[in-house]
């Protein structure tokens, strides 16, 4: 049996979209585009990837607003 993860899914399913021309592109198209994206956020979030990359992001954030003062 072979199980597809969700995460995977999503993330194939943006590639394939974004590849797409703009001009090509309606509005309802994007919205679909960005909400997909979201829903890849939601998933990836709980994982390992997705706090590894929520520290990364922290650490460039806190980086950066140091670099202002």
């Amino acid at each position: 049996m072979m199980t597809i993860n969700v995460g995977v899914l999503l993330a194939i399913i943006v590639v394939m979209r974004l590849r797409r021309r703009t001009q090509a592109r309606s509005r309802k198209e994007e919205r679909a585009t960005a909400l997909i994206v979201l829903a890849l956020g939601i998933v990836i979030a709980p994982t390992p990837v997705g706090q590894g990359i929520f520290d990364g992001i922290k650490q460039l954030v806190g980086g950066v607003s140091q670099v202002g003062l």
